[in-house]
């Protein structure tokens, strides 16, 4: 049972509890004091509703939050401990309304009068808005809101399905804009409701279906109303429902400032249904001067392609000659061609009866005759001077070959043996020049100037002289 505010309080229950302290002189401490109204309190108010506004919010690292909830004539400082504080589901901040449940108490320490909290509930239209943050909040992380999901609205669409509500002004609104922009689209209705719980479910039942006709493009509209009447248009159910529809939808829910989840998803947001069908609906007086203007330019573009392909014809006209002129043309270019190419074969005849001319020439200059007499008076020649060069070679080879006989004969060892010297050769005819090359009794081959001497030797003067009596 809800109860509104502190204002319900009941004086008897009050007195009673102070009647058990009694009427004599009984003095307490400040801790006795605080602490039996403590008490006194949690009894009276052991579990109250209360309404009022947020400021004063603060967390600390405990994990409690403490606030102070305030209406327009006063506040209470309010306890949400840890336990309490995370069933929250709702981000609690300053200026939101809420209604608290818990009990009175009081602070000991600071005799601070206080409510500790069990419950808070976001209160009136402010736990709508709540859930509408959070509803946005999801489906735009999911990206149901991104550009990218978007169809973008045929320009001539011919059958039009409307999801609204049978009853009211919105399909008439939507009726009378078609009916004067364009009276040939074709509109559907398909009904629903459009407040209350039992419209989420129909309005999922009407997208589904009307997405399934082929519609060349879907309305979803709903006239004014309060956050609480246009709800159901916020509900994810009916978000996903519109983000499931193929068709192009255009979203019309409430009035130019009413924004619902559905305009979001939605591929277009209209900010009335009439707006909605304006969007859809092309006007047949625009159509018509567009077509006027198109016929103007296409008669203009006819016009200016004649004119140019007869200018085009006139030029070809000009240009185009009689067949007898042309042969004429073509017989004296024939004939002058005829000339051009008598001239071009009597000059290159002429060139080369030049050039047969000088090659001649050239051949008798390279006559194998003359080369031949000219070879055989060289070789005359050469016959000539070939016996005389040598003799005079071999006279100079002789002259030579004395001079280095007389040389040769100078530096000869067997000019010097000729004059009486003698040469000394070992066993191995190597000749001896130092008398420590040789050994006592050593046999030597002495080469004279005429002939050789076997000798031995007696004594090289470096060793002591022993000869054997034998020999």
């Amino acid at each position: 049972m809800r109860q509104t505010g502190i204002a319900i309080m009941m004086p008897d229950m009050i007195k009673d509890p102070f009647a058990r302290l009694g009427l004599d002189r009984e003095v307490l401490t400040v801790s006795q004091l605080n602490g039996r109204a403590r008490v006194l309190l949690e009894d009276v108010f052991s579990s109250i509703w209360v309404e009022g506004e947020i400021s004063n919010l603060s967390r600390p690292a405990s994990g409690h939050v403490y606030f102070t909830l305030k209406d327009s004539g006063a506040q209470v400082r309010c306890a949400l401990f840890r336990q309490s504080a995370a069933r929250v589901r709702q981000a609690l901040k300053d200026g939101l309304q809420v209604k608290v449940r818990g009990k009175v108490s009081l602070f000991e320490g600071r005799g601070d009068y206080q409510l500790i909290l069990d419950t808070v509930e976001p209160a009136g239209d402010g736990a709508l808005r709540l859930a509408f943050d959070a509803l946005k909040a999801k489906l735009s992380d999911e990206g149901l809101f991104s550009a990218e999901r978007k169809v973008a609205l045929p320009l001539h669409p011919q059958r039009i399905g409307i999801i609204s509500s049978p009853t009211g002004a919105v399909i008439r609104d939507i009726i009378s804009v078609f009916r004067r922009r364009a009276p040939r689209v074709e509109l559907t209705l398909i009904p629903t409701a459009v407040q209350g719980r039992e419209a989420i479910n129909q309005i999922v039942r009407a997208l589904k279906l009307a997405d399934s006709r082929g519609f060349d493009a879907l309305i979803l509209a709903r006239g004014g109303g309060s956050l609480e009447d246009l709800w159901c248009f916020n509900e994810e159910a009916v978000a996903r429902a519109i983000d499931a529809c193929v068709t192009p939808i255009v979203s019309a829910v409430g009035h130019e400032t009413d924004v619902s989840i559905s305009d979001f998803v939605a591929d277009v947001r209209a900010p009335t249904p009439s707006a909605a069908a304006e969007l859809l609906a092309p006007d047949s007086s625009d159509l018509h001067r567009r077509v006027d203007n198109l016929h103007r330019r296409l008669v203009s573009r006819m016009q200016d392609r004649l004119m140019r392909e007869r200018l085009r014809l006139e030029g070809i006209s000009r240009r185009l000659r009689h067949p007898g002129e042309r042969l004429r043309q073509q017989s004296q270019r024939l004939d002058d061609l005829d000339m051009r190419l008598r001239r071009a074969f009597e000059q290159n005849m002429h060139q080369r009866h030049l050039r047969l001319a000088h090659m001649q020439s050239r051949l008798a200059a390279q006559h194998p005759g003359r080369t031949l007499a000219f070879l055989r008076q060289r070789l005359d020649a050469l016959a000539e001077r070939l016996p005389r060069a040598i003799r005079e070679q071999i006279k100079a080879r002789k002259l030579q070959l004395q001079s280095q006989v007389q040389t040769l004969n100078v530096v000869s060892p067997l000019a010097t043996l000729g004059r009486g010297y003698s040469i000394l050769l070992d066993e191995r005819g190597h000749a001896i020049r130092n008398a420590a090359q040789t050994q006592t009794g050593q046999r030597l081959t002495a080469r004279l100037g005429e002939g050789e001497l076997q000798v031995r030797v007696e004594d090289n003067h470096l060793t002591p002289v022993t000869l054997s009596l034998l020999d």
